[in-house]
């Protein structure tokens, strides 16, 4: 077994989930561990990716993070409702492959051979493929996937994100895209866990509900659900946010997927998620107060680094 966490999110709990795991026998790695995570100059580099491998043919990512919040039946005291997947066939090669580079890079060890890429033999009806994004050569990945994405929607575009601040190209594909005749649906939590990346949202969602997209405000516990749709047949789930951070700093993995069944279902778990949702409108933007959009702004104006 082989475990492997990111330096500055371990840092969010206690006990030192390494320390304890290696007391139990597990191999755990921090990446890009820091002491002082103000002072480190790779603080902001950080592996957000969620791969889980299973005997290098059972595959699992998505957006969930291994941490008791998202264990709903324990009913934590913060609740995160969330979406992983489950994945067989040649695709798991790829999250492996992602993984042993990660590891490899933590840790110095380098896994080959059968042991951890055994031979797997096409399954389903799914054609999947892994991309990896990252601030090194997988950089802008996900950004020329996003971008094309949407410029090949014909009929609907359906986003569901906890963390929503994309850069400038992003917005105004979103804003063209919907100026094209197409239906673009962005679901947010009403509030998430960072009080300051909602604040931050707000000032950019005047432009994206004046070119006709509809944003819905979805209620507690906070989603943390990343997915996007496109039209009848293409998805794209794993770990990235719609914000600079992800789409800039950190080190993610999503699962481009085509496939009609698939993308029918994952649409039928959007469209719950929208009938459970307030849809925002731009007259209740217009009624923020001065100080509170004074608030917002400063916030936007730090999204580089939230």
């Amino acid at each position: 077994m082989r475990v492997l966490i990111d330096g500055l999110g371990m840092r969010y709990s206690r006990p030192d989930m390494v320390r304890a795991l290696r007391r139990v026998g597990v191999a755990a790695v921090a990446f890009s561990p820091t002491r002082n995570p103000l002072r480190s100059r790779y603080a902001n580099l950080r592996n957000h990716r969620k791969i889980m491998v299973v005997d290098g043919s059972l595959g699992f990512t998505g957006g969930m993070n291994i941490r008791d919040g998202h264990w709903l039946e324990r009913r934590p005291a913060h609740p995160v409702r969330c979406l992983h997947f489950g994945v067989q066939g040649p695709v798991v090669a790829d999250l492996q492959r992602t993984f042993a580079v990660d590891w490899s890079f933590a840790s110095g060890e380098h896994l080959r051979g059968a042991r951890w890429f055994p031979p797997l033999a096409p399954c389903g009806t799914v054609a999947a493929r892994g991309i990896a994004d990252g601030p090194d050569a997988d950089i802008d990945n996900l950004p020329q996937v996003l971008l094309g994405a949407l410029a090949v929607a014909r009929s609907r575009v359906r986003i569901v994100t906890p963390y929503f601040l994309p850069e400038e190209p992003l917005l105004a594909a979103l804003k063209v895209t919907a100026l094209r005749g197409v239906a673009v649906d962005i679901v947010l939590p009403e509030h998430s866990n960072l009080r300051v990346m909602d604040w931050a949202t707000r000032p950019q969602l005047p432009e994206l509900l004046g070119s006709g997209c509809r944003v819905h405000l979805s209620p507690p516990p906070f989603d943390h659900t990343k997915l996007l749709l496109v039209d009848e047949a293409w998805a794209l789930i794993g770990s990235t946010n719609w914000d600079a951070r992800s789409l800039r700093l950190n080190f993610e993995y999503n699962l481009a997927c085509i496939d009609t069944e698939l993308v029918g279902r994952l649409d039928t778990l959007v469209a719950a998620r929208i009938d459970h949702s307030r849809r925002l409108g731009d007259a209740e933007l217009q009624a923020l107060t001065l100080p509170v959009r004074l608030r917002n702004g400063a916030a936007r104006l730090m999204s580089p680094y939230l």
